[in-house]
């Protein structure tokens, strides 16, 4: 794994390996917490990775023993607050959606987040925009910001409305209580819990499956689901149909046709099922 000189600056560090890119936010002496130059440069890592050919997939982690705290609250609110200048006030939120969800949440590569311990607050965002997560059992999640008298800030309760029941969200962001990654996993907000010592293991496991895989179709697959569900069902239709077509157009590796090929004319490739065996 090598880890390149960081032209963004040094609040993110990235790592690559094997088409992997580890993206871990780093200020692992406020537990990650993001502040107006982090959010900066996350929009910046983003623009690189994505014309990195080093990188297939991006797994988004925390250095030290957290994923996140959340927003930097002197940082991010305070400071900004004092400048009294409102332009401030909409570049810095602008940065923070900028990374967190509207290019996150549509990247053109596969992205999974690796909860490693605290996501808190704000953190839920980025988390939520990751295709997939995993976490650490033992890591501690919550939305405390009720205990402050505020509501969650920024597009942290639609973070939650898209992937937990109305029960379990309300729940936590009106008690404001903790929750670990078990109980992460069992309200889908991640894919699985596992204990600290497999979890970059399995994600890296998966990392890879995802490497391995044509970049284009998992494009057009991811943000096929992402932006269909919301759609009637004409509506879907259409454009699922439409991004079946674009991604044939844009895969110059040919992924449809080699597939089927061995699908149906080769019968060396069974979707579950292993290698075809043509004894009776």
């Amino acid at each position: 794994m090598g880890v390149d000189e960081q032209p963004w600056g040094d609040t993110v560090r990235v790592e690559f390996d094997e088409g992997i890119a580890w993206v871990s936010l780093n200020r692992p002496g406020k537990r990650n917490a993001m502040n107006p130059a982090l959010n900066d440069e996350m929009v910046r890592v983003l623009d690189h990775l994505e014309g990195d050919d080093r990188c297939r997939v991006l797994v988004l982690t925390g250095a030290g023993d957290a994923f996140s705290a959340g927003m930097d609250l002197k940082e991010y609110f305070r400071e900004v607050d004092k400048t009294g200048d409102y332009t401030v006030q909409l570049r810095v939120r602008r940065a923070s959606a900028e990374w967190q969800w509207k290019r996150l949440s549509r990247w053109s590569k596969p992205t999974i987040a690796m909860v490693n311990g605290w996501c808190f607050g704000g953190a839920f965002t980025p988390l939520v925009a990751c295709d997939l997560a995993f976490a650490d059992e033992d890591a501690q999640f919550g939305l405390s910001e009720v205990n402050w008298g505020i509501p969650p800030g920024g597009v942290v309760t639609r973070a939650l409305a898209a992937t937990i029941s109305q029960r379990d969200a309300l729940y936590y962001i009106m008690t404001g209580e903790r929750f670990d990654g078990r109980r992460a996993a069992e309200l889908r907000l991640v894919n699985e819990a596992l204990p600290a010592e497999r979890l970059r293991e399995r994600t890296r496991e998966v990392a890879l499956k995802l490497a391995a895989t044509n970049r284009v179709v998992l494009h057009a697959a991811k943000l096929g689901y992402k932006l269909a569900r919301d759609m009637p069902w004409d509506q879907a239709e259409d454009y699922l149909y439409a991004k079946l077509e674009q991604s044939q157009f844009a895969d110059a590796a040919g992924a449809r046709a080699q597939g089927l090929t061995q699908f149906l004319d080769d019968k060396s490739y069974r979707p579950g099922l292993g290698a075809f065996d043509p004894a009776p």
